[in-house]
């Protein structure tokens, strides 16, 4: 596994290893997903060590077809690290992670403190019921 499970408020959590390969497409994320077979995670943190530059450049795509795939698998995602930089010269960025930090299935914060208390304040409880494929089959 190129990661480790570790619980943060009651929920179980995936931690991505910052030295793992990195992500660069959505094929990579169902790598991840393929090491989480059975295991019953609820969240992956995924550091932005992991991710390619392009990431952040959202006109490349990269951050909504890789982010696509873990919530088509009902995983919610969190990015661990400081995007302070990416965020002031792209006004689509800042929206964005401001929206998605406003939702339940991806977040963006700076470290596994931060993500332990974005999780005590979920409304929802995480997917359960997990299958081998999105539709449950």
């Amino acid at each position: 596994m190129t990661g480790r499970i570790l619980e943060l408020a009651d929920v179980r959590v995936f931690l991505c290893a910052a030295d793992g390969p990195i992500m660069a497409s959505d094929r990579d994320a169902a790598d991840v997903i393929g090491e989480l077979y059975g295991t019953d995670v609820g969240l992956i943190a995924i550091p932005l060590d992991r991710l390619t530059p392009d990431f952040l450049k959202l006109r490349s795509r990269l951050a909504g077809e890789i982010l696509q795939k873990f919530v088509t698998y009902r995983f919610r995602v969190a990015l661990l690290g400081d995007i302070a930089a990416a965020v002031e010269v792209s006004d689509a960025l800042r929206d964005f992670v401001r929206e998605s930090n406003r939702g339940e299935t991806v977040w963006f914060v700076r470290d596994l403190a931060a993500l332990e208390q974005k999780l005590k304040h979920v409304r929802q409880p995480l997917p359960s019921g997990r299958s081998s494929a999105p539709d449950g089959g």
